[in-house]
């Protein structure tokens, strides 16, 4: 039977040098020779069953130690380098490993210093914001993905774009669509490009929602869509070849710093554009006013999902003609960000899911319910948050369904003027809210997730409070 062979160099190099020995000493104790001893550390000789035996009962050396493996080390080591700031530098996985083989003291020193940067980016992150608010610019800044720079441009602006608005509502007239404007988009299609819309079913387009084929000229849909966003997905491609100046314009207008962040972008503008086609301004505004922002009204009013009908209602800021200016924000029930826009004066917290109080992470547990609270501020600034749950594409036998809420919100004052402002009762308090855990200093929190940036943990072995991130 061959012996089995272990390549363990490194972990031998250690074991000498912890225990102040010469290459010649150890070799003279295995009863080998100092070169051969000096292959086994450098991998080029392997450790046999034997060799093992003999280090175990001389040196008592656990053999776990000897045949250990080294990936959690490198797991770690793979994550750092998958970092903006260092993609790239490491040409392969291996490598990784190699450097948590032959170094893992060097390698966890690595983990812990990345460790203490990411959590100092966090802190200056937190204390830009926390200047920000208090009306002192920073130029602090951090390596971005191009998906940031994008969010951060469309998050910091008013969610209207001119431009796409009026371009989107000229073409509407002058498509001359009726109450079925996918038929007239088609048709468009078809006469102007000579494209051909088809639906296909999920088991030939598994992973795409819209894919266009250049060589037969046709637009194909995924059958898991439902009508509703089919209709955005038709409405975008038509955007993208009909209002491509006007989109191009707005994208210019941007300022973006790359061409990835640019290729993001438009292909958000094109989804404001497919809105607009799908919801022309004057009409949507004129609609939205008379039903007091009533979102389930207006999706059936111009035939869309809640979803769209509530990202609409976001964009109308047309100075002089604008509507009750509305904040938007939606999240997964992790807390992860999908989208965040429209009025600048809701407090927005640059990380975490903002509040754990707001009824938008309440609205997972009862979904499809539009859940409308009143909120207040610590500095007593009060809002209404309306929040109701969405369903994503269509999932088969054995998918799991992708979930988000949506919580779109506006300012106690603008209570007459939406009819979920009938559902806040007088006598009710308002939900005592803050921009983050991190920033919010309500003492007695139940929800209390993170310590304040701001404050001391009161950390008092005679005394308990509500939370165990009690600050003082």
């Amino acid at each position: 039977m061959a012996e089995t062979k272990i390549f363990a160099g490194p972990r031998v190099r250690r074991v000498r040098n912890g225990l102040g020995l010469t290459q010649t000493a150890m070799a003279e104790a295995l009863s080998i020779s100092p070169s051969y001893l000096n292959l086994i550390e450098r991998n080029q000789r392997p450790l046999t069953v034997q060799l093992l035996l003999k280090l175990a009962s001389v040196y008592k050396v656990d053999l776990d130690d000897l045949q250990g493996e080294s990936g959690g080390t490198a797991s770690q080591l793979r994550e750092i380098f998958a970092d903006p700031l260092l993609a790239g530098e490491i040409p392969s996985p291996q490598e990784l490993v190699e450097v948590a083989e032959a170094a893992p003291n060097a390698a966890m020193g690595v983990v812990k210093l990345y460790r203490a940067y990411s959590e100092q980016a966090k802190r200056l992150s937190d204390l830009s914001d926390l200047l920000a608010r208090e009306g002192h610019q920073t130029t602090l800044s951090a390596t971005r993905l191009p998906i940031d720079e994008v969010r951060q441009i469309f998050e910091s602006r008013p969610a209207h774009f001119a431009l796409l608005d009026g371009a989107a509502e000229s073409f509407h007239t002058a498509l001359g669509a009726s109450d079925d404007l996918a038929s007239a988009l088609k048709s468009w299609l078809q006469k102007n490009h000579g494209i051909i819309v088809r639906s296909l079913p999920v088991h030939v387009m598994p992973n795409l929602r819209r894919r266009y084929d250049r060589h037969s000229m046709r637009l194909f849909l995924s059958e898991r869509l439902s009508m509703h966003d089919q209709l955005r997905e038709l409405a975008m491609e038509v955007s993208l070849l009909a209002l491509t100046d006007e989109i191009s314009q707005e994208l210019e207008a941007l300022a973006l710093s790359n061409e990835e962040a640019k290729r993001i972008a438009r292909f958000e503008l094109a989804r404001y554009a497919a809105h607009a086609l799908m919801m022309p301004y004057a009409a949507y505004l004129a609609a939205a006013q008379r039903a007091r922002y009533d979102i389930d009204v207006l999706r059936a009013r111009f035939n869309v999902s809640f979803e769209q009908a509530a990202n609409r209602l976001v964009s109308l800021a047309k100075p002089g003609s604008s509507a009750v200016p509305f904040f938007m924000m939606e999240t997964d029930s992790a807390g992860n960000r999908f989208r965040k826009a429209g009025a600048q004066g809701f407090p927005q917290a640059k990380f975490g899911g903002l509040c754990p109080r707001l009824n938008l992470h309440a609205a997972f547990a009862q979904p499809g319910q539009i859940l409308v609270e009143s909120t207040e501020m610590p500095d007593g600034a009060s809002y209404i948050t309306i929040s109701r749950t969405l369903e994503g594409p269509q999932a088969g036998f054995g998918e799991r369904v992708r979930r988000t809420a949506l919580m779109i919100v506006t300012e106690t004052a603008h209570a007459k003027d939406i009819v979920y402002g009938e559902a806040l009762s007088a006598s009710a308090s308002a939900v005592a809210i803050g921009p983050s855990c991190r920033l919010c200093e309500r003492q007695g929190c139940l929800s209390r997730a993170e310590a304040p940036l701001t404050r001391p943990l009161g950390l008092d072995e005679m005394v308990t409070g509500l939370s165990v991130f009690d600050f003082q």
